[in-house]
């Protein structure tokens, strides 16, 4: 299932939510720079895929702000934060990603620790794979993960 969110101003975008069984996938914003500023000082973040230098809230904002919503202005899709149908809690991100070093669309996904395990990736990758070819009409996704992390690669 897909929808739109209200459309804030005339000169917004109107972005695309999608939904699993458990989930359901919205655009970041900057309300979920708590949720970021959490995945950022993540162990497996750091490990796997690599410090941005981000160490305050009004830092998380920032990025957002200048990383994540220009991409979904630009092209309509990004970053989304997933949140737990059952009661809204805010458990990790995934998104397609458009990277300047990087030959086409990337996806990618990262989660809490406590909820690593549980099948959210998984879930929310395939609504994105869905999404990335029925909705943004993308037919190819390449997904870059560090050789050691094994979870990732599963």
């Amino acid at each position: 299932m897909e929808f739109v969110l209200p459309q804030q101003s005339q000169n917004t975008l109107i972005p695309l939510c999608f939904e699993t069984e458990r989930l359901l996938l919205r655009p970041t914003d900057a309300t979920d720079a708590g949720l970021m500023l959490a995945l950022f000082q993540s162990p497996k973040w750091l490990r796997y895929i690599g410090d941005r230098g981000v160490r305050t809230l009004a830092e998380a904002e920032e990025y957002i702000l200048q990383k994540i919503e220009p991409q979904r202005e630009r092209r309509g899709f990004s970053n989304y934060t997933l949140e737990r149908i059952r009661d809204g809690k805010r458990i990790g991100i995934s998104g397609l990603y458009e990277r300047d070093d990087y030959d086409g669309i990337d996806f990618g996904f990262a989660l809490l620790p406590d909820y690593e395990k549980q099948g959210y990736a998984f879930e929310a990758g395939q609504r994105l794979m869905q999404a990335a070819r029925e909705t943004f009409d993308l037919t190819t996704l390449r997904a870059v993960t560090h050789p050691e992390n094994m979870a990732s690669q599963a």
